[in-house]
């Protein structure tokens, strides 16, 4: 059975930090592209960042020098590191597990960005 179960949401202040952590099992980790997404109500699922199997990364213009992602692959885990959040970050963060021929996704945490 395939899980990605997201962690580290939370409620920050703007201009705060959160660290999210993906721990996924049931796949071959390695093999895997791994992203992050994110939902805001009323609005579209959109990528936020996401690393190949080879660690080549890649970042939404609206992330990039705030977000980073890293992959851990003995551990199974890929982790988004967000610095310089803004209101605007408010959002579900959902990890997704690209296999190529289908994509898992875990259930999400809540990103709250609010003084």
């Amino acid at each position: 059975q395939v899980q990605l179960v997201e962690s580290g949401g939370g409620l920050v202040q703007p201009g705060g930090s959160l660290r999210l952590s993906c721990a996924v099992s049931g796949i071959v980790f390695n093999i895997a592209t791994m992203g992050w997404y994110r939902q805001a109500p009323g609005k579209q699922r959109e990528l936020v960042a996401d690393i190949t199997r080879g660690g080549t990364t890649g970042y939404a213009e609206f992330v990039k020098g705030r977000f980073t992602i890293s992959r851990d692959n003995a551990k199974s885990t890929v982790v988004l590191q967000m610095n310089s959040l803004e209101p605007e970050d408010t959002a579900v963060y959902l990890c997704k597990a690209g296999l190529g021929y289908r994509d898992f996704w875990g259930q999400g945490t809540q990103v709250t960005v609010s003084s």
